[in-house]
């Protein structure tokens, strides 16, 4: 790093608008609780060589041709790398930068696609399959959370349980699917968990073809810059392995993001994409209509069994699907899928806001056999028994369980349901647990328990679910604002005279030997060479070694510095 360098790059970084600066700040990944006191703090800092060969390996190809070529390069590319303090305003690296470009070596690229091409119906089933597995991913999630490890990685507990229930055929499928989800923002991170949103919640309602489309162009979007194309579309995916040449990280990330993307099957295994989702590659659409033609026939009718099963003669439609999930367990997934319905799952479901005529209602009209005996029985029996318990907030804001005396005497004995603390007053539970917790305990250790509101009409509850995207993440400028507001403080209307207190500062802090030019009363210059010694009340003091005498030079009259 030079002293030109880092005056230039300072006095670029005091113009830049707080936007940019923080976009800088986050680019470069700069903590926020860095305490840098002014720009020249931080162009120094920008410009030490760890932080720029940091810098220089995070680089797309395309990038370090236009630090080797700027006179070639296109202003897109010098506005980049500009935005990235790598170059000065005329676009040439800065000399740390040009070192470091020197001194990175390349990695060894990842082997991506290494396999043979599939025809288009072979895709498409392979899209109607990850839809499918994806779309239990979330149903499940709604159930149960899916753990979430220090690392971001899916619990190994989950990832078994959803290659149990035959959500995913295998962990590393799982693993991809909620990958692709959590890109899709179908799946959101809470404590330590993952979590349904809103979006999550719609997507299950929408047909196979437009849950497999709203991911694929989300997965587009959220490429990294190295593989993005200049039309909105995809690089050739032959050109990703080496895309970032020198970052180390690239051939894992790269890696993961090849198999998500043939886990959706907007890539083959040779990294060809099927011809209804070529229009991606380029920025446009998928072609729907070509996609649609492929996947199974969806059906909105189901077979319904006195064994209290239900056969689906085809996929079902996802929004009868999605209903009829909360009412019966299905046992099996394919094109001709079976439910079971259990006094378990009906009482679920009643927990959940049905009611015995809106189930019969439901069932009713789905079915091609009408409501066998068997099930209409159940359906009666589950309601008959479905609020014996009921859980509501009282007067206090503490949360009261009433109903049958027999089942109220063993709540306040079940071991299980110690931690909420229930205690006996009058005819009734209290407990200072919150209503949806107090809830789902008594719901998940089957007690035919019922949600009312203050005034005791019923209420449904929505479990697990993130409802919505929550708190956004703070933005770059909320990230840095104590960092931004002391830089914009430290700020001079005269920058050369701060850049001259700066090294000089320097000068003593290293003891070094400079050259001092100094302006006479009468107009004239004349140079010192001393070594600096000290700074303080507008003089620097210094040892003339030419004279050997020890010299104070006021601030005002030193109109340059440079070393000896």
């Amino acid at each position: 790093m030079t002293a030109t360098d880092a005056r230039t790059l300072a006095t670029h970084l005091a113009q830049l608008d707080t936007d940019a600066l923080a976009g800088l700040f986050t680019a470069r990944q700069v903590s926020p609780t860095a305490t840098w006191a002014d720009f020249f703090d931080v162009a120094e800092a920008l410009l030490d060589p760890t932080h720029v060969t940091r810098a220089v390996s995070a680089l797309s190809d395309a990038e370090l041709c236009a630090l080797r070529a700027p006179d070639a390069a296109t202003p897109a590319l010098l506005a980049s790398l500009t935005a990235l303090a790598l170059v000065d305003d005329g676009g040439r690296p800065f000399e740390a930068v040009a070192t470091a470009l020197d001194q990175v070596s390349p990695v060894e690229p990842a082997v991506l696609f290494d396999g043979a091409p599939e025809s288009d119906e072979a895709a498409a089933e392979r899209a109607f399959e990850a839809a499918a597995s994806l779309a239990d991913i979330l149903h499940s999630a709604t159930v149960s959370p899916l753990g979430r490890i220090g690392t971001g990685a899916l619990s190994a507990t989950d990832r078994r349980r959803l290659v149990e229930i035959g959500a995913a055929r295998t962990g590393t499928d799982a693993d991809e699917l909620v990958a692709i989800a959590v890109t899709a923002g179908l799946l959101v991170d809470r404590e330590r968990t993952w979590l349904i949103t809103d979006d999550g919640a719609e997507w299950l309602r929408t047909r196979t073809v437009h849950r497999w489309e709203l991911v694929a162009e989300r997965l587009r979007d959220a490429l990294p810059p190295a593989l993005r194309g200049m039309d909105g579309g995809w690089r050739a995916p032959a050109e990703w392995p080496g895309a970032v040449p020198f970052d180390a990280s690239w051939p894992e990330r790269v890696t993961r993001l090849a198999a998500e993307w043939r886990q959706w099957a907007l890539l083959s295994a040779d990294g060809s994409s099927p011809s209804w989702a070529s229009g991606l590659a380029t920025g446009g659409d998928a072609d729907i209509d070509a996609l649609q033609a492929l996947l199974p026939h969806e059906v909105d009718k189901v077979y319904l069994q006195n064994d209290l099963t239900a056969i689906s003669p085809g996929p079902l439609e996802p929004r009868l699907d999605l209903r009829l999930r909360t009412m019966a367990r299905r046992e099996s997934r394919a094109q001709a899928s079976s439910y079971r319905f259990t006094a378990d799952t009906i009482g679920a479901a009643l927990a959940a806001g049905e009611t015995a005529a809106s189930l019969t209602e439901f069932i009713g009209g789905l079915s091609l056999t009408g409501v066998p005996q068997p099930l209409a029985y159940e359906i009666e029996r589950a309601a008959a028994r479905h609020g014996a318990l009921r859980v509501g907030p009282n007067w206090q804001g503490h949360t009261r369980i009433t109903g049958d005396r027999d089942l109220l005497d063993a709540l306040a004995v079940d071991q299980a349901l110690r931690p909420l603390g229930l205690i006996p007053e009058g005819d009734h539970l209290l407990s200072r647990t919150g209503v949806d917790t107090t809830f789902w305990m008594l719901a998940d250790a089957r007690y035919p328990v019922l949600a009312v509101d203050a005034d005791g009409n019923p209420r449904a509850l929505d479990r697990h679910h993130a409802g919505g995207e929550g708190a956004p993440a703070p933005t770059p400028v909320e990230r840095y604002a104590p960092l931004l507001e002391r830089l914009r403080a430290s700020t001079s209307d005269d920058a050369d005279a701060a850049w001259l207190e700066r090294e000089l500062e320097h000068a003593v802090r290293t003891r070094s030997v400079v050259v001092i030019v100094v302006q006479l009363p009468d107009g004239s210059t004349r140079e010192v060479t001393v070594e600096a010694a000290g700074l303080g009340g507008g003089r620097l003091r210094g040892r003339d070694r030419a004279a050997d005498v020890e010299r104070t030079l006021p601030l005002a009259s030193i109109v340059s510095v440079r070393p000896a």
